[in-house]
């Protein structure tokens, strides 16, 4: 795998990666955000008791749009036309909720930016529809777990 930035050409300056050469392959990434909060607010969510309705669907939706506006949100990003992306919300303690989001394509470029931005705007949304109970809601982790296909193949969190 190349050490150099791609995104810088010869003199330093930032541009966007021309993909035109590259193989269309299929290719995935998993993301993943954690929150914290108090274990009442968890009871909260779990139970559909917080005044703006039904939390981790609305935070699902917000993930999907997050990923599809990803381009628009960060400045170098290639728009993509991908084919799948979930979002799944899973309680992992009682005061720990993990947000994953897998994107996928067929296509030049990966999917990771995706990924790690629908995990990021969906745990987002999770604090804004929850902040009127708990305006203590840490956000801790947001991290690439896996990544498959492209040029550089297939990598996983913690294979280094």
């Amino acid at each position: 795998m190349s050490e150099q930035l791609t995104h810088l050409d010869h003199q330093g300056h930032a541009h966007m990666v021309d993909v035109s050469d590259k193989s269309q392959t299929k290719r995935t990434a998993t993301a993943q955000a954690i929150l914290s909060m108090k274990p009442s607010t968890l009871t909260k969510v779990i139970e559909g008791g917080l005044p703006k309705g039904d939390v981790l669907a609305t935070a699902r939706i917000a993930g999907i749009q997050g990923a599809k506006k990803t381009p628009d949100l960060i400045p170098l990003c290639h728009p993509l036309m991908l084919t799948k992306v979930t979002v799944d919300i899973n309680v992992i303690s009682d005061c720990e909720l993990e947000v994953l989001c897998t994107c996928a394509l067929t296509g030049k470029t990966g999917v990771e930016m995706e990924a790690l931005t629908g995990a990021s705007v969906a745990a987002l949304t999770l604090y804004d529809m929850c902040k009127a109970v708990d305006k203590g809601i840490v956000i801790q982790r947001v991290a690439l777990l896996e990544k498959k296909g492209g040029k550089s193949g297939d990598w996983r969190q913690g294979d280094e």
